[in-house]
This record gives C-alpha cells, sequence and structure tokens, in this order.
C-alpha cells in the first residue's frame, strides 16, 4: 500500500518529450532576429526554468532586455500554436497514468511552461486522467517553479496535502521544487537531464521507466 494519495508530475522531460518542438519554436523566434539558432542540445541545457529564461539563454550574450522580451514575445506565441508538432509521450507513460488512475492516485501537472500550452497538451493527452493542470502565471502572483507556490495551488484544488504527495520530474528544478513545497522527489532519468547529475540530487529515489515509477510508488 502507497503511502502517497496524490502524484504531482513535471510535463516536459517528464510525461512529454517537448524538446523538438521547444527548439523549433526558439530558433523561429532567434531567425526573425537575425540570431545564430541554437542546437537542440543546448536547447536541452536551457529548459527548465520556465520559458523566459530559455529566451534569456538562447538569445547571444548582451543582447538588451527590450530585444529579448521581443524575441520572447514572437517565441510564446509560434510555440503556442506550434506545442505539438513533434512532441509525443515518453514510453509506457500513457498505461502509467491510467494504471495509477485506476488505482485510486490524484493527479495533476505543474509545469514552468506557459498555462496555455500546458491546458491545450493536458487536453490533447491527459483529459480522461488529469483534471489540475498548472503552468507559469506569475502575471497573477504565483511564483515559478522552484518556488513552491504552483504545487501548493494543485494540492489545494485537488484537495490534498503535502504530507501524502509525491512529486516526479526530470530536472534539478523538479527536486527543488519538491524540497520547497515539502514533497518527496522522484526522478525520472529519460529526460532532459543526465542520469549522472540526478544521481548527486538526493532525491527519494531515480526511476528508468514507467514501469519503475509504478513499482516505486506502490513498493
Amino acid at each position: 500500500m502507497s503511502k502517497y494519495k496524490t502524484i504531482i508530475f513535471d510535463l516536459d522531460g517528464t510525461l512529454l518529450n517537448t524538446l523538438e518542438d521547444l527548439t523549433d519554436s526558439t530558433n523561429y523566434a532567434l531567425e526573425q532576429f537575425q540570431m545564430p539558432v541554437r542546437s537542440i542540445e543546448e536547447v536541452r541545457t536551457f529548459v527548465g526554468n520556465g520559458i523566459h529564461k530559455l529566451i534569456e539563454r538562447a538569445v547571444p550574450e548582451g543582447t538588451d532586455l527590450e530585444k529579448v522580451e521581443q524575441v520572447f514575445a514572437c517565441f510564446r506565441s509560434y510555440y503556442t500554436d506550434h506545442c505539438n508538432c513533434k512532441t509525443g509521450l515518453y514510453p509506457g507513460v500513457r498505461e502509467l497514468l491510467l494504471r495509477l488512475k485506476e488505482a485510486g492516485f490524484s493527479l495533476a501537472i505543474v509545469s514552468n511552461k506557459a498555462h496555455p500550452a500546458v491546458e491545450a497538451l493536458r487536453e490533447l493527452y491527459f483529459a480522461d486522467v488529469i483534471t489540475v493542470a498548472l503552468g507559469e502565471r506569475e502575471a497573477e502572483g504565483i511564483r515559478k517553479k522552484p518556488a513552491p507556490d504552483m504545487v501548493e495551488l494543485a494540492l489545494q484544488q485537488i484537495g490534498s496535502t503535502e504530507a501524502e504527495a509525491l512529486y516526479i520530474g526530470d530536472s534539478e528544478v523538479d527536486r527543488q521544487t519538491a524540497a520547497n513545497a515539502g514533497l518527496d522527489c522522484l526522478l525520472v532519468s529519460w529526460g532532459f537531464r543526465e542520469r549522472s547529475l540526478l544521481e548527486t540530487l538526493n532525491a527519494a529515489g531515480i526511476a528508468d521507466d514507467a514501469e519503475a515509477v509504478w513499482k516505486w510508488i506502490t513498493r
């Protein structure tokens, strides 16, 4: 019998492989301003702290703030319309979510991705299994990860407590988010960070595939 009743998932790199669409949208925005494009491996290292930070890292060093905001606005508009061109579920994730729901767990998504894109992807991939899905909403005074605000809001909407919730993600940002929110953290190794990095983060566990996540939760 699991000690958890609620599982909160990161989105990018945990449930969905969004890296190609993020890279394509970043490079589209950079190209509109005659800036050098970035490789998919560079973008992999840029993600995790929200899309604004992604663009801050992607533009050439020394780019003035006004130009950064212009590139960001271009990226955000383009990505909202192109967030599901090459995106897809990681192997076994769909089956994992169905098993967890059928076993009675409450499920949620907390992501630093723009909230409209998070909601669009929830509708496409998770409408029948996940009802609470939160994206970046700092304009409303809700700080993005690794601040605990979004996790706390998700738990409030579900009607759950920190003690009975587990956070699952794929990065150092997710590990810090869980710590700040007072949740146990399980990290997955198939996402945007190397396993060698995950092993330094002192999480409650590391899972290498979806079946391992199920076994860890229900152990």
